[in-house]
């Protein structure tokens, strides 16, 4: 395909991924992520073709207007959208393929100072939320779900959803729309009440086997509530 083609592509695939794009002037003023996609497919093939300074400046410039830095010699695959785009950052050795979409604040960086493959592949399909951290050379499978503000240290399998900090995998299976990230699951609601339960079975079993073990605990509780109100007072 060639470059204009690639970038009509990507002008169509905005119109595609935001129900909120009505109009050409309202896409010239507020789509930088678009943008920066378009002035990068510029400056990847100024890249190869050994005028790596001139694409180093066409992608800082493209960096001072959009908010987003995106290195020239990464390699980003068709249909790729980058909603809003502030903040994001798409280090060197990233490769991102097809139809992946990329939120505000997501990070594609790097954990080493050698050469070579030190920052992600995030294969076709996959939806980076808002915030993500995905950092070293790892693999975001196919179809991949990462959830707002995780970070991703480790590789995530295709059809999979991560979240957290550090990310663990919560969900197998391929979520039938990628846009419903208020779908994701609370892990730590989950823990909490499983805790509560617990305790609350703990307590019962000592309640009904050990009476004297109850009474002493009512006695540290007056005796609790007796230092809290002479601190008030």
């Amino acid at each position: 395909m060639g470059l204009y083609a690639e970038i009509k592509e990507d002008f169509s695939n905005a119109y595609k991924n935001d129900p909120a794009l009505t109009s050409k002037i309202n896409f010239l003023f507020n789509y930088p992520g678009v943008w920066a996609v378009v002035w990068y497919r510029i400056a990847h093939r100024l890249y190869n073709a050994n005028f790596k300074r001139l694409s180093r400046v066409i992608m800082g410039l493209s960096q001072m207007l959009t908010n987003i830095d995106l290195h020239p010699a990464a390699k980003i695959g068709k249909r790729v959208f980058i909603d809003h785009g502030t903040g994001v950052v798409i280090g060197e050795t990233c490769i991102i393929e097809d139809d992946v979409l990329i939120y505000q604040g997501v990070t594609l960086g790097g954990v080493s100072l050698n050469h070579g493959k030190r920052h992600p592949t995030v294969r076709s399909g996959a939806v980076l939320g808002a915030g993500a951290k995905i950092l070293g050379n790892i693999t975001i499978g196919k179809n991949a779900k990462i959830g707002a503000n995780s970070v991703v240290v480790k590789d995530v399998p295709d059809d999979a959803t991560a979240i957290g900090i550090p990310a663990h995998v919560i969900e197998k299976g391929r979520c039938k729309d990628p846009f419903m990230h208020n779908m994701l699951p609370d892990i730590n609601k989950e823990m909490f009440e499983y805790m509560l339960k617990r305790v609350a079975v703990l307590e019962h079993i000592l309640v009904k086997d050990n009476k004297e073990l109850l009474d002493q605990d009512l006695e540290l509780e007056k005796i609790y509530e007796s230092f809290i109100t002479a601190m008030k007072n």
